[in-house]
């Protein structure tokens, strides 16, 4: 047996390093111990989970084509994985991890080595926990930089940033979620945003440690935005500096000037700004978008960073940033229509999976014997085509696909929601409001062309989804509003520069259509990036079954993949 073993392991080390010399690529590794570490924020001290001790965690930067070995040390009390926000993952969902759906978790005393190769990817992706609400302190921005015969589509820039929008409680995030589960209700609101870990001067006890960027005049800079926040998306300006976003979710778009960002969680951009202002210190800011009913308890507060030219006295007031209102759902729609691939794109056809999946919240009642905190006594769930998803915990599901282990999963997630309804209207049955819980997967074959619409819903309430596909990047043809009517909404696909994206606002009371290959064999986890949306069931995920031969086939797991 320890012959057979080491001799696996000696043929993985061979073809891992034929695959690097092929590609003329470099191999990065990395050691990220997990662990609790004090930290001071809102005039409170408290203990988080990190990496290596880092709060936002260690920013990776590695080369399209170049390989990662990231081994994760589990030294904190709590379960652990880690996802790589965006990674295509090609055949080697292993190395994907969402908890229970790729891998069980790395428990208490663990380690697991993530190994994956960037392929065909350039821009700002991310990395971050996949288990609970660890997600919370446990992030870091993962840099795809061009190859090193390639370079930029636009101009090189004289300095950039990672801007990492994150939301701050003063009580431990877990404890947070756990009280919402354990009543019912929604989870408490955050206590503060921040960028780069810190909240910013506009909170108490914060304006020593601000996150200051510094810049020279007449330059360029690039800013890697990424929204790390849990329930919240964000619009994000600069003091009397326009951007110009020239990258969405790691692949790059038609360049389009503006003066706000809009984030979803998950979501990333890449955007120039010239210093072309007086020497001064400007406001980077952001606060949430919320566009649920009016009266939906949010965070409104606003986190700030500084953009100081060089030479600058400290004491001065940077000048502030213009944000639009929380709900500007028009803000909201016009920034998402600016983001267009940046030359004419093959679209996939033809389709061969329809399919036609609600997504929104609902409410389960309240056990016998207990009180509860949700709407009218009851408990928030949420759900997809009426289903609301139970992760397992004797497997994870890509361990059952692949090793045939019965009782984990179905293969009967509906294409088109069991029931029609006026989606978004205000008189929706209450029968509908309790979806049935359940761990089903839909079942993809190797290389179909999938179109998706994803159609919001009024049950409960109304908001925007976030909605994020793992393993996959996807073409957004449409997003509108109302109920997607396919007879007059089709004509307003964009079949010549629609963005690639791998999460996308499915717009209040409204529906996104998007189209991807199945080429990426595994489960994929699609949900809900709003994490309070995810814990309550919004959630399912595709099965991509093999192709023909090991190149089109789900490798083998690694020998040190965790067991539940």
């Amino acid at each position: 047996m320890e012959i057979n073993k080491s001799c696996f392991l000696f043929c993985l080390f061979l073809w891992f390093s034929l695959q690097i010399l092929i590609a003329n690529a470099e191999v990065h590794y990395h050691d990220f111990v997990v662990q609790a570490k004090p930290v001071k924020r809102l005039c409170h001290t408290r203990s988080i989970i990190t990496v290596n001790g880092q709060f936002p965690g260690p920013t990776l930067k590695v080369r399209n084509g170049d390989s990662l070995v990231v081994k994760v040390v589990n030294r904190a009390k709590y379960n652990i994985t880690i996802h790589w926000h965006g990674i295509r993952q090609m055949r080697n969902g292993w190395a994907d991890g969402p908890s229970y759906v790729t891998q069980c978790p790395i428990q208490p005393g663990g380690t697991y080595t993530y190994r994956f190769k960037i392929e065909n990817q350039e821009g700002t992706l991310w990395w971050h926990a996949h288990s609970s609400w660890l997600r919370a302190t446990v992030y870091g921005a993962l840099i795809i930089l061009p190859k090193k015969d390639s370079s930029y589509p636009f101009a090189t820039p004289k300095r950039e940033f990672p801007v990492i929008l994150g939301e701050w409680w003063n009580s431990n995030p877990i404890d947070v979620i756990r009280q919402a589960l354990k009543t019912g209700a929604a989870p408490n609101n955050s206590d503060a945003f921040t960028i780069n870990g810190q909240p910013g001067d506009l909170y108490k006890c914060s304006s020593k440690e601000t996150t200051v960027l510094p810049v020279g005049p007449g330059e360029t800079i690039l800013l890697r935005l990424i929204n790390a926040a849990m329930v919240n998306e964000l619009f994000f300006s600069v003091a009397d500096h326009k951007m110009t976003v020239v990258a969405a979710d790691a692949s790059y778009t038609k360049p389009f000037t503006t003066s706000v960002i809009l984030l979803g969680p998950g979501q990333t951009n890449d955007v120039l700004i010239q210093t072309n202002q007086p020497a001064g210190r400007y406001y980077l800011a952001a606060h949430a978008y919320e566009s649920g009913p009016p009266n939906t308890p949010f965070d409104n507060t606003t986190t700030t960073a500084i953009l100081s030219y060089e030479n600058q006295i400290t004491s001065t007031q940077p000048k502030p940033a213009a944000l639009p209102a929380f709900n500007d759902t028009a803000t909201a729609a016009a920034f998402t229509a600016g983001i267009k691939s940046p030359r004419p794109v093959k679209i996939p056809g033809p389709v061969n999976e329809n399919l036609f999946f609600t997504v929104g919240l609902g409410l389960s009642n309240c056990p016998p014997g207990k009180t509860c905190s949700g709407p009218n006594g009851t408990r928030f769930t949420a759900s997809m085509n009426n289903y609301s998803f139970v992760l397992p915990k004797r497997a994870s599901l890509l361990q059952a696909a692949q090793f045939g282990i019965p009782g984990v999963f179905t293969t009967d997630f509906p294409a088109t929601p069991p029931v029609k309804f006026d989606y978004t209207g205000n008189n929706i049955s209450p029968s509908l409001y309790q979806p049935v819980k359940a761990t089903k997967l839909y079942p993809l074959k190797y290389g179909s062309v999938v179109q998706l619409v994803m159609q919001g819903t009024n049950i409960v309430a109304s908001e925007e989804h976030p909605m994020h596909i793992h393993g996959y990047e996807f073409y957004v043809l449409a997003t509108g509003t109302g109920n997607f009517n396919a007879k007059k909404d089709t004509a307003k696909f964009n079949f010549v520069d629609p963005p690639r994206r791998n999460t996308i606002g499915v717009p209040v009371k409204g529906w996104a259509v998007i189209r991807f290959v199945a080429d990426n064999p595994g489960v994929w986890f699609v949900h809900c990036h709003i994490d309070s949306h995810l814990t309550w069931g919004l959630a399912m995920a595709f099965l991509v079954e093999n192709g023909a031969g090991k190149l089109q086939s789900t490798i083998p797991p690694p020998l040190d993949l965790p067991k539940c």
